[in-house]
């Protein structure tokens, strides 16, 4: 099964959501609770689900 870290705490998982903050419109990988924290952010945006088991 396959891992990424989380683009913003630095933890590893094996469930990842595609997002983008702010205004550079750089697509990061970020954990569940840390992208709950950005839905509120000005420029949010949602790019898909990457999941372990599937690669």
């Amino acid at each position: 099964m396959k891992t990424k870290i989380c683009a913003t705490c630095q933890n590893e998982d094996t469930v990842m959501y595609r997002v983008q903050i702010g205004t550079n419109n750089e697509w990061i990988f970020c954990c569940k609770s840390c992208t709950e924290k950005h839905q509120s952010s000005a420029g949010y945006k949602y790019g898909g689900t990457w999941k372990g088991k599937r690669h």
